[in-house]
């Protein structure tokens, strides 16, 4: 998987900030000056008072090469975001165009299995072309590890929420793997807003009801991204 940022509003944590200034403020937009320890301040306060529609004018667009359909159905569940994915419609399927899952890889066995049982789909999904059938129909015989891309855009409050739910160590990994991409692009883009991301357990109790055994490890990790 390749994961890349393609835009973000300029300036997202000083545009919040403002965003959030202007809330309190009897001053003409353009007249009111935030500098740094004031964007801190004012951004952390209105975020820890869950004061987060102001984070809504921050967007972020990222695109995702080689992610698996098994990510993406997972995915496009955020509904709170904007996506437009590569179409098997009209693009045809090849054979490297597959996710191969460690656990699969690992075992010589599971790997053979696998990778012959995608041999045999792409022999069949040929076939079926050959005899006139659309790729829109023929696509039907192929394994959800079909690799795609897809172009992500979310805002910042959406992303936090992303993050908090596919951040955690019970997400799935490829998603997982694809959030925590995105979270160091976002947090090296917008510290601020963007300091407590990641699961639950970052930022205090865990919501699951049995819970890991490695919080203390997990915010060390995402503390340093």
């Amino acid at each position: 998987m390749k994961v890349s940022l393609l835009r973000f509003t300029d300036k997202p944590d000083l545009t919040a900030a403002l965003s959030a200034k202007v809330c309190y403020s009897n001053l003409e937009i353009d007249k009111i000056e935030l500098d740094n320890e004031k964007c801190g301040n004012i951004l952390r306060k209105v975020l820890k008072s869950g004061h987060h529609s102001v984070i809504e004018h921050i967007s972020f667009t990222f695109a995702v090469e080689g992610i698996s359909r098994v990510a993406t159905h997972q995915l496009v569940r955020h509904r709170m975001a904007s996506y437009s994915q590569q179409s098997h419609r009209y693009t045809k399927i090849k054979p490297e165009s597959f996710v191969l899952p460690n656990s699969i890889k690992n075992s010589k066995e599971a790997s053979t299995l696998y990778l012959e049982s995608i041999k045999n789909s792409l022999n069949l999904y040929e076939k079926l072309i050959e005899m006139g059938i659309k790729k829109e129909d023929a696509r039907f015989i192929i394994p959800q590890g079909v690799s795609s891309n897809i172009v992500i855009t979310m805002n910042a409050r959406e992303l936090l929420h992303f993050f908090t739910l596919r951040c955690c160590v019970r997400a799935q990994w490829e998603i997982r793997e694809l959030a925590i991409e995105m979270l160091k692009f976002a947090k090296e883009k917008a510290p601020i807003i963007f300091e407590n991301a990641g699961p639950a357990c970052v930022r205090g109790r865990c919501p699951e009801e049995n819970p890991c055994n490695n919080i203390a490890e997990i915010r060390e990790f995402f503390k340093k991204l």
